[in-house]
């Protein structure tokens, strides 16, 4: 008996290395398929250069753009230069809606500058834009890819995707989930008393990918108010010194000084990055699932999300919200995922 017990002792000790390496494959394996759909932008830029830093999490198959917070021919240089600016000029960007799909059109001028992008210097990219349209790229890879395995980023107006599904309703058989920057509930809304500016640029097409089925997940002004910048913060971002740091850095001392300023909080939200941090390290932030409706009639309380976060109607909980994050966490993550850049 005692001379086998060095041998059941090895046994032991090879299942737990084998368990070791096949969690490790597994973890290695869950690499994210994802579409960034997006209207840069300031805060757009600063998550676009996060997420083509993280190559090894993410697996970017192609920004598409859409108008928003400019109009389309800049939302869709903004992301050629965030692309050309992160050295990732392997991603294919696609130009999508240059409207909502019923409302008469929005910008964020007054928040982001002229060009989308305040604090830099902007100029045409060398390399231009993909072949083809968002919306029918959109229709195109999720109606072949494999069930339920890509993600899609939703950092401005759900115009694109809300016209794919319209014209292929099928599409949703591609979709893993959708991970959007929108809506506010407890905060209060940034366009009007009570909405958010990217439901508010298009609650239509909100709503129609809410009722489409697919998995969402909501990271809304109430987290993003509590993910802030402050001088520490920016000084490690600054500290890097290399060229992309310097782009965040020079975005963010421009663009966080407007809502520091309407808000008397001190620092500023980097709304869209929290979209990238979510998927790279959701335990960084904590929400619950819950009901929410999109309000698209014309009145005080258009592009509202309201949220039943205390289940009182019983109704489906059609998505996560988002509610809660780690601020220094965040920044810590965005600060390392900069330093990779050149």
């Amino acid at each position: 008996m005692q001379r086998r017990l060095p041998t059941l002792k090895n046994l032991f000790r090879s299942v737990l290395l084998l368990s070791a390496l096949t969690a490790a494959s597994a973890q290695a394996a869950e690499k994210i398929d994802l579409i960034i759909d997006t209207d840069p932008g300031a805060d757009d830029v600063v998550a676009l250069l996060f997420a083509m830093a993280s190559p090894e999490e993410l697996n970017i198959r192609a920004l598409t753009t859409v108008a928003g917070n400019v109009r389309l021919d800049k939302t869709s240089r903004n992301a050629r230069l965030a692309r050309e600016w992160a050295g990732r000029e392997d991603i294919p960007v696609y130009a999508g809606a240059p409207k909502p799909l019923l409302r008469t059109p929005i910008y964020a001028e007054n928040i982001h500058g002229k060009e989308g992008i305040s604090g830099v210097a902007v100029h045409e990219p060398k390399k231009g834009l993909a072949e083809g349209n968002a919306v029918d790229y959109l229709i195109k890879t999720l109606s072949t890819a494999k069930p339920h395995s890509i993600t899609i980023a939703m950092l401005g107006p759900q115009t694109n995707l809300a016209l794919a599904l319209t014209q292929a309703p099928e599409i949703t058989q591609g979709i893993k989930e959708v991970v959007v920057m929108g809506g506010a509930h407890f905060n209060g809304g940034n366009i009007t008393p009570v909405a958010e500016f990217n439901l508010f640029a298009d609650p239509v097409a909100a709503e129609i990918v809410l009722k489409s089925g697919v998995k969402l997940t909501y990271l809304p002004l109430d987290v993003t108010h509590k993910v802030l910048t402050s001088e520490a913060r920016l000084k490690k971002i600054a500290d890097i010194k290399n060229n992309a740091s310097k782009v965040v850095g020079d975005i963010l001392n421009e663009y966080v000084k407007g809502d520091m300023e309407h808000y008397g909080i001190p620092g500023g939200p980097v709304h869209d990055a929290t979209v990238i941090a979510y998927l790279l390290k959701p335990s960084l932030f904590s929400g619950r699932q819950t009901n929410m409706v999109v309000d698209s009639r014309e009145g005080p309380t258009f592009g509202q999300t309201i949220v039943d976060w205390y289940d009182g109607l019983k109704q489906e909980k059609n998505v996560f919200w988002v509610e809660n994050g780690d601020a220094q966490g965040f920044f810590d993550l965005l600060t390392e995922r900069l330093a990779r850049l050149k």
